[in-house]
């Protein structure tokens, strides 16, 4: 498989999966009350991921174009999962990268 062929997976889940934004930007986390969603994060119904719910989804502020992912390493759940971008200016990008010593991730643009 192809970068590309991953881009249009991704989109092809996009495309026919909605997107629930349960925590709009400025809402704070339910557990960790201390952050603040910096930007829309949600996730696509009817997809799965490792924390047993749907492929999480950052929504930025420049359209509904997929133009990045975040893999991210979470120490205290011990998992690992993707984040998609959409939207996301870079500013947003950085935003939405982890930004504390028990998560970590790396930002995969697309290309």
């Amino acid at each position: 498989m192809h970068s590309h062929d991953f881009w249009q997976a991704l989109d092809h889940l996009a495309a026919t999966c909605e997107l629930v934004i349960d925590r709009p930007k400025g809402s704070r986390h339910p557990k960790w009350t201390d952050y603040v969603y910096p930007l829309d994060y949600g996730y696509l119904r009817g997809t799965s991921s490792p924390d047993g719910g749907g492929i999480d989804v950052w929504k930025g502020s420049a359209g509904e174009r997929i133009d990045a992912v975040i893999c991210t390493v979470d120490l205290l759940k011990k998992d690992s999962e993707i984040k998609i971008l959409m939207g996301c200016t870079e500013e947003e990008k950085r935003l939405a990268l982890p930004h504390n010593e028990n998560q970590q991730g790396i930002l995969v643009r697309r290309t």
